[in-house]
């Protein structure tokens, strides 16, 4: 209530205020200007009286003077004429005006001695008037003067009818002001803050978070912002938690993010985590004048981004947003996620040499191809080899200036794109304990030895006390390279590496990502779910069963091998023309690698192709969706696909794999996947196949279509028991225990 009093009063005196210096302006000006309007109205009736008056002031006739000043000083709102001679004496008046007239005004000498007319304001007995005295003349020289007497209590009458007018305005249009501002603090403000704290209390209270209501209005979107992303980790907390103790109830072990937390602020005892790749969990690009964040695609995005929220910590990578530099600090720093900030990003800033050199050359032309086997000849160049390493020892730098002071951290590299890194860091800082985690598959020593760097690769990996890949059969791989190339002992018995006094452990850790928690993620009411048909209507396509395929248009991902799968589909089984459409969510990958951007346009092609052949006025067969999709874009496909297609001729693990499996709540719908994914060692309910054999995945195709809903959702369910008990907490947990477990021997680095 006393805000809402001074509210109202506050209005009232600023409105009162208003009114006030707009009222005295309206009078000065309305003064003003009937002032003027005197003053012209009294020169002209005095230059009229002029032409009768001085003639008879010439050749002065007393008598006659006063029965003419008698005569016109009867005229409404004149209170009279006098004439004066030369020597201020007065030669007639207006009886009524002589009373009041003791002594001469002033201007009338003044008129006289200036010879010309003159005007102005005078009290007059008790009335105040206007004068206004013109000089009379005989022959050239000044004889006398006319003064005209104007009534000019009107004026002060309608000044003061102004004010009061004015006022008893303002005061109303200040109370209809105030009237409507309570009601608008009643309607807008009030009742929004009142559903605001009910909807704080049902959070509080009430565990269904799809009750719970925003109030609405752009005046509260900073405050429900924030209050909204408070309210998601408190659910999320509570979920979780409850979470927790389910399980401790019925003795399971899956993990959460709040059992990850914990487990880590045991294990890690405030150590600090540091995660190194080259891609960045969010980068800022520039749309016309505005700088949107955007989370770009990436299967290790996925995967580190829940982990680091969990942890806290910090990433380092490249900053390739074209407006990264204009949101970071001096030192290339920002906290993220910008919603809710968790952890630090610190952007390492590449020359666009550097880039072409370090990362479309030797890391995606040679190493990339080298480590898949989908028959694509790796390309090695002398420079593409010095910018890798220039790029690595920036990396180096830029993670031991962040080290300097703390005590044995935890770093975590990823990927084939820092392979010298671990040695550069171990070198400066032999107390750090360095994870490399490789997330492509390791090839045998046969193929690994195309390498013409071969040695001093694997020397700057063993840096690391730990690497991790994701299959046994890749450690393998991996072990088998280091005994063939690298003067060093094998022990197999704990798969580790032996080098003068340092040890590296090599072990499978198979990622994951973060199972859906349809409890916790949200506070509002959840979008509702795109039926089939309505995405299917957006594509200006009709049909009964719907595929998905979601990849970088990678060659490695086996997308032409797909399409011709599914053109044989269609070819054997003709009852499936019209009836089955296959959307591809490509997202353009290094376009200004050669060999992709031919890939890109042989998709195209081949999808052209094969609609071309099958498409009737309704349907096609294909459809590609060729740009970034976001994970929102994303998820309706993968809620709606009677079949998710991943054919990958060589992947390390495929977590589209999983995230379509995740995204079934329905526990409906069949997953196609490829023997040379890692994740066909762990999903045995998805439909194996070889993608090289066209056939068997045209087979496959059917199969999925035609099973029933009750053998589907077996499949579905085992596959989401295992995602829900394998997922990203555990993969973490598994990896950082073991590397934060690792002694550190002290002892010479062995040279390469």
């Amino acid at each position: 209530m006393r805000i809402t009093f001074r509210i109202v009063l506050s209005i009232i005196v600023v409105v009162s205020a208003i009114a006030f210096l707009l009222t005295l302006w309206q009078v000065q000006q309305e003064k003003e200007g009937l002032r003027r309007d005197l003053d012209r109205r009294t020169s002209l009736l005095a230059e009229s009286f002029r032409e009768t008056i001085e003639p008879l002031v010439k050749q002065p006739q007393a008598a006659r003077l006063q029965q003419i000043v008698e005569h016109f000083g009867n005229r409404e709102r004149l209170a009279g004429v006098a004439v004066y001679d030369s020597k201020d004496q007065l030669i007639a008046i207006t009886p009524a005006l002589a009373p009041q007239l003791s002594t001469i005004p002033s201007l009338v000498p003044d008129a006289m001695n200036a010879d010309r007319g003159t005007g102005g304001f005078a009290q007059i007995g008790n009335t105040r008037m206007y004068l206004y005295a013109l000089p009379l003349h005989r022959e050239v020289v000044v004889a006398g003067a006319l003064v005209i007497f104007y009534d000019a209590t009107y004026l002060q009458d309608h000044l003061f009818r102004i004010w009061k007018n004015n006022f008893v305005g303002f005061l109303v249009q200040a109370l209809l002001i105030s009237l409507i501002t309570l009601f608008v603090v009643r309607w807008s403000i009030v009742g929004s803050i009142t559903k605001m704290a009910e909807w704080m209390k049902r959070l509080r209270t009430d565990k269904t978070a799809e009750l719970l209501h925003f109030p609405d209005g752009d005046i509260f979107e900073p405050l429900t912002r924030e209050v909204a992303q408070m309210a998601r980790s408190v659910v999320a907390a509570r979920a979780s938690a409850e979470e927790e103790a389910r399980l401790r109830q019925a003795a399971e072990s899956v993990w959460t993010p709040a059992r990850l937390k914990e487990h880590l602020r045991t294990l890690l005892s405030e150590k600090s985590l540091y995660v190194i790749s080259n891609r960045e969990p969010y980068m800022h690009i520039r749309k016309g004048t505005q700088i949107e964040c955007v989370v770009p695609p990436s299967g290790l995005v996925t995967a580190l981004e829940p982990v680091l929220k969990v942890c806290g910590g910090m990433w380092i990578a490249h900053g390739s947003g074209d407006a990264d530099r204009e949101v970071v600090d001096n030192q290339g720093k920002l906290r993220v996620p910008i919603e809710e900030p968790q952890y630090v990003l610190k952007r390492v800033w590449l020359t666009k040499e550097e880039e072409k050199g370090y990362y479309y050359g030797f890391s995606n032309e040679g190493l990339w191809p080298l480590c898949h086997i989908a028959h694509t000849r790796p390309i090695f160049r002398m420079d593409d080899w010095g910018h890798y390493q220039t790029v690595n020892e920036k990396f180096a730098e830029a993670t031991l200036v962040e080290l300097e002071g703390v005590e044995d951290p935890l770093v975590l590299i990823q990927d084939y794109h820092f392979a010298l890194l671990p040695m550069l860091i171990k070198e400066k800082r032999p107390d750090a304990r360095i994870g490399l985690f490789w997330h492509t598959p390791w090839p045998n020593p046969e193929s690994f030895s195309i390498c013409p760097w071969q040695r001093e690769l694997l020397h700057g990996m063993l840096g690391a006390d730990l690497i991790g890949f994701h299959l046994q059969f890749h450690c393998n791989n991996f072990l088998d390279t280091v005994d063939r190339t690298l003067e060093s002992r094998i022990d197999w018995e704990h798969f580790a590496v032996r080098r003068g006094q340092r040890r590296t452990y090599v072990k499978p850790f198979p990622i994951s990502i973060a199972f859906p928690d349809p409890a916790a993620p949200g506070l509002t009411k959840q979008a509702p779910r795109i039926s089939k048909e309505t995405l299917l209507e957006t594509l200006g396509v009709k049909a009964k069963y719907l595929g998905v395929g979601v990849d970088r248009l990678d060659y490695t991902k086996g997308i032409l091998e797909r399409l011709r799968a599914i053109e044989r589909f269609l070819e054997k089984y003709p009852i499936y023309q019209g009836q089955f459409t296959f959307v591809e969510l490509g997202a353009p990958s290094r376009i200004y690698i050669k060999h992709y951007h031919e890939l890109i346009a042989e998709v195209e092609a081949e999808s052209e192709r094969i609609n071309w052949r099958f498409h009737t006025e309704e349907w096609k067969p294909i459809i590609l969706l060729k740009k970034h999709h976001s994970h929102e874009e994303i998820a309706p496909f993968y809620a709606a696909a009677d079949v998710c297609l991943v054919t990958s001729l060589h992947d390390g693990m495929n977590l589209v794999a999983k995230e379509y499996v995740g995204a079934r709540e329905d526990e409906q719908g069949v997953l196609i996947l490829s023997r040379f994914t890692g994740a066909s060692r762990e999903f045995r309910d998805a439909l194996i196949v070889n993608p090289y054999n066209i056939d068997q995945m045209a087979e496959a195709i059917r199969s999925a279509v035609e099973m029933p809903v009750d053998e589907q959702k077996a499949h579905m369910q085992r596959m989401r028991d295992i995602l829900k008990k394998h997922n990203i907490y555990r993969w973490a947990a598994n990896l950082l225990t073991e590397l934060a477990q690792i002694r550190i021997e002290k002892g010479s680095i062995a040279k390469s």
